[in-house]
């Protein structure tokens, strides 16, 4: 299935349209002197769902504690009639992104589409007066973040990323202790992942369900025949549509990584990094590495090793089996000078390392001697602390109301997600980059520098 021309003729209307939007206030805010009435009834904004699979509706199902669900939209009515039943039932179901966001009762647009969407939809919405709770990874590209923070900045929205391990108790006491010195002058971080397998293909091309506007899904990614693989939970295994656990999963722990090196907005100065594909190439397979190992040094000289943990093996998605890692693979990955326990990690996480101590933190707990040792010696009254949030949904829709910045903006998220796209340019060069995080650029190689962008579809052009 595809568009006829003149609907992406209006596609590049719309977008030109969108781009030219002067920022406004919410029309939540704006429209109370016009409904006065009906906001002392039911003071919820309205909640527009764009990209209705699983992760979407999820955050839509955690947003409708705070406002009304008014829309859904996917571009597989299949998925958009499900969430719809899911989530009440009243919603207007939708396929086009455009048509939700024309509607004046949407204030707050929950984006949970493919990587590859990300982008081009936070703008449109922050263009359009809307407000958005955007999925992690953030972007597709660097570039992409880039322009997104400028949009924000220009448009004046409130954007929270979904990066929700900031409004976990467990990680913000790892990040003030090492902030607060309790583990000494920090000298390094490992930033592990679990070993999610890839393993997949060849995936046979099949007929496009009459539902999905196969050419809309595509979006600005390059045209491939059909099959189920390449959407859903699977889409993030394929280059063309994510990073890969890169930038998924790594845009969890890299943050936290960030965050507790006082790094928020800056990043590596060099980065060299390996990988292991599981698959032979070729459009009918997964094309994102399983295995991986990152070395990235920063301006305070932390040094991070982001690495996946190969002995926690992991599934998601319609994937075959683990592969095994020989010696030699091993070797070839992590290479010589990296401590012997990283190669046989077991588990996720972020470990930071200081010249007095360590503290270990992921979803399970946050663990060390400084960890054990707060009972008796609390941080004082006077010690930095985080931004406060126990609830990264309720901080989201404070914010809108409020104004303030949320817990995780698009200029922090931009950075850690930037630390992600450089170990996979790494990765697909084959070679270590000089990266300076105050002009953002790849220094003296240009063929990486060229990697900020991908080449985008005609008529799915992101406005700049």
């Amino acid at each position: 299935m595809s568009h006829s021309v003149s609907t992406r003729r209006e596609f590049v209307r719309s977008a030109i349209a969108l781009a030219a939007l002067p920022a406004a206030a919410p029309y939540f805010f704006s429209a109370r002197s016009a409904r006065a009435e009906e906001a002392a009834k039911n003071d919820r904004p309205g909640v527009g769902l764009i990209g209705a699979g699983g992760r979407g509706m999820d955050v839509a199902q955690w947003a409708a504690k705070f406002g009304d669900i008014v829309s859904v939209c996917d571009v597989d009515l299949r998925q958009a009639e499900k969430a719809k039943t899911a989530l009440g039932g009243k919603a207007e179901v939708c396929q086009d992104y455009r048509r939700l966001l024309d509607r004046k009762d949407v204030d707050v647009v929950i984006n949970g589409t493919p990587d590859h969407w990300h982008t081009a939809i936070n703008i449109a919405a922050c263009r359009a007066g809307k407000d958005v709770y955007a999925e992690k990874p953030l972007t597709l590209t660097i570039a992409e973040g880039k322009l997104l923070c400028k949009v924000v900045k220009d448009t004046s929205r409130i954007v929270q990323v979904g990066t929700m391990q900031r409004s976990i108790a467990e990680f913000q006491t790892a990040v003030e202790l090492v902030r607060n010195g309790r583990i000494g002058k920090l000298r390094q971080v490992w930033v592990a992942l679990p070993y999610y397998t890839t393993t997949g293909g060849p995936f046979p091309s099949q007929p496009v369900p009459k539902e999905l506007d196969w050419d809309l899904y595509q979006g600005q990614a390059p045209l491939h025949d059909y099959c189920p693989q390449r959407t859903l939970g699977n889409f993030r295994w394929w280059y063309e549509y994510a990073g890969g656990i890169i930038t998924d999963w790594g845009n969890h722990h890299v943050d936290i990584a960030h965050w507790g090196m006082d790094c928020d907005l800056t990043g590596p100065t060099s980065v060299e990094a390996r990988a292991l594909f599981p698959n032979p190439k070729g459009p009918e397979y997964y094309n994102t590495p399983d295995r991986f190992f990152s070395r990235m040094v920063y301006p305070n000289g932390v040094e991070v090793l982001y690495f996946s943990s190969i002995n926690e093996r992991a599934r998601y998605g319609d994937v075959g089996e683990h592969q095994a890692t020989s010696p030699a693979e091993i070797e070839q990955l992590f290479g010589k000078d990296v401590p012997e326990e990283i190669k046989s990690y077991d588990r996720n996480g972020i470990l930071f390392l200081g010249e007095k101590g360590k503290v270990f933190v992921n979803r399970g707990g946050v663990h060390g001697k400084a960890v054990d040792e707060l009972k008796d010696n609390p941080l004082p009254a006077d010690a930095w602390r985080v931004y406060p949030s126990s609830d990264h949904m309720a901080n989201f829709f404070d914010c809108v109301k409020t104004r303030k910045s949320p817990c995780t903006p698009v200029e922090v998220e931009h950075r850690t997600v930037s630390a992600c796209h450089l170990t996979n340019i790494s990765i697909r060069l084959g070679r270590k980059l000089a990266w300076d995080p105050v002009k953002e650029e790849i220094v003296g190689d240009d063929e990486a520098n060229a990697w900020q962008t991908r080449g985008q579809r005609a008529g799915y052009l992101i406005p700049a």
